[in-house]
């Protein structure tokens, strides 16, 4: 028999599982009814508070979602009655929740009425209006279910800078007007990709984590994966939207392996292969395929491309058997279409894979008299590897130093450290 704590203990986790899955839907629905981000939130957040209160005791309802749904409006209609006086506005909204409340099964809506206002949610989460951290945060928030506190942990900041994060947004998006509306197809283009971009920034803190005593955060990843394959649901026909997600579902793939038990980063040459994850491989390679096949020969975008050379590295049985040529013609194709000086120095390793680590270093030698990547540990790191290569073992060693000096995670500083040593 279960105690009365344990119980208690096993509703909240439920609880927990189901607001994952089901705040997001409840906040997109709320939002288009109300026509306010922020007051969204409010209210779904009070049916979050009545379900912890309720559930312990009556048990998790059969559609916890719609129960979510039904408290949230009536949540709604109860603050507007209780004002002295309501304006037009209120009122309307009001007597139209009323309506829906009215029916047999007052929380359940069309399934494409769901999937519209979830677009509409991702959309308004990572509008251009608001700054990239502040997207990153409301997008975890509304999207995820994340709490401010796990938000925080997350990105190793405190609790008060993401919940200003949030709140700022939110009051961005009221002041702005925003209308919560999936984009005009002459501005859609543009709107998805800051979209993607909000997505991929949040598997990449988790995939290699920017500060911080741990080198990867796999819940991150996890959580933009999630996302992503939402919004490939939503947007189908959208052949950057499946370029993404493969993409993520390729790097997702070597996570068990690119640390040791302890903690230690694995880099990509020295991974266990057998500990990639298959079904996340074969996940990327339909997913490529079905973007590939949107595209209609029109050519693959930046994350279609990035995916392409993700996926050269997850199907090689070995390091060795990668088809470096390959990955240079892709390198190429991507800088053409969006030059970068990291994505130079991506190719520059390719290079050196493929023609001997001297061809490589004369472009990183070139990027680095260019200066565009001045403080970015990774073009000291890689230069020092080819060094090494080169067998001129005392240059290699200060690059690694200061490659080192430069990055601010504990785990890869260690690493860069004793490779320093090695030198």
């Amino acid at each position: 028999m279960q105690t009365e704590d344990e119980r208690r203990e096993e509703a909240r986790r439920t609880i927990e599982a189901v607001w994952r899955i089901e705040s997001g839907k409840l906040i997109a629905v709320l939002a288009r009814l109300v026509g306010d981000v922020g007051v969204a939130e409010e209210l779904a957040q009070d049916a979050l508070v009545a379900a912890l209160e309720q559930w312990p005791e009556s048990g998790v309802p059969r559609n916890a979602g719609a129960w979510l749904t039904a408290v949230a409006k009536r949540r709604a209609i109860d603050g507007w009655r209780r004002q002295e006086r309501l304006d037009d506005r209120y009122a309307r909204l009001a007597r139209d929740l009323e309506v829906e409340l009215g029916s047999d099964d007052p929380a359940l809506a069309v399934e494409d009425e769901i999937d519209d206002d979830l677009l509409r949610l991702v959309f308004v989460a990572c509008h251009p209006v608001l700054t990239k951290p502040s997207r990153v945060a409301l997008t975890l928030k509304l999207l995820g279910g994340l709490t401010t506190d796990e938000i925080a942990r997350a990105f190793l900041v405190p609790s008060a800078t993401i919940g200003q994060r949030i709140s700022r947004a939110k009051r961005t998006l009221s002041d702005s007007h925003i209308p919560f509306e999936v984009p005009e197809r002459a501005e859609f283009p543009a709107r998805l990709s800051s979209v993607l971009e909000v997505i991929y920034l949040i598997f990449n803190e988790g995939y290699s984590a920017t500060a911080g005593e741990d080198w990867i955060r796999p819940s991150l990843c996890q959580e933009a994966l999630r996302l992503g394959r939402v919004l490939a649901e939503l947007t189908p026909r959208e052949p950057e939207v499946h370029g993404l997600v493969a993409l993520m579902e390729f790097q997702a793939s070597r996570l068990g392996a690119r640390t040791t038990p302890d903690g230690e980063p694995v880099l990509l040459q020295d991974q266990d292969r057998a500990r990639w994850d298959r079904i996340l491989i074969g996940r990327g390679v339909h997913a490529l395929a079905r973007s590939d096949r949107l595209t209609g020969g029109r050519g693959r975008g930046p994350y279609a491309l990035q995916a392409a050379i993700a996926a050269c590295h997850a199907t090689a049985p070995s390091a060795d058997d990668t088809d470096w040529e390959q990955l240079v013609t892709l390198y190429g194709a991507l800088a053409d279409l969006m030059p970068s000086a990291v994505v130079e120095l991506n190719r520059a390793v390719a290079l050196s894979m493929a023609h001997g680590p001297q061809a490589g270093l004369e472009v990183v030698d070139r990027l680095a008299a260019e200066g565009a990547l001045d403080g970015y540990h990774l073009l000291q790191s890689v230069r020092a590897d080819l060094l090494f290569r080169l067998d001129r073992r005392a240059e290699a060693r200060e690059e690694y130093e200061r490659a080192a000096a430069l990055t601010a995670n504990q785990r890869e500083r260690a690493l860069l450290l004793a490779r320093a040593e090695a030198c």
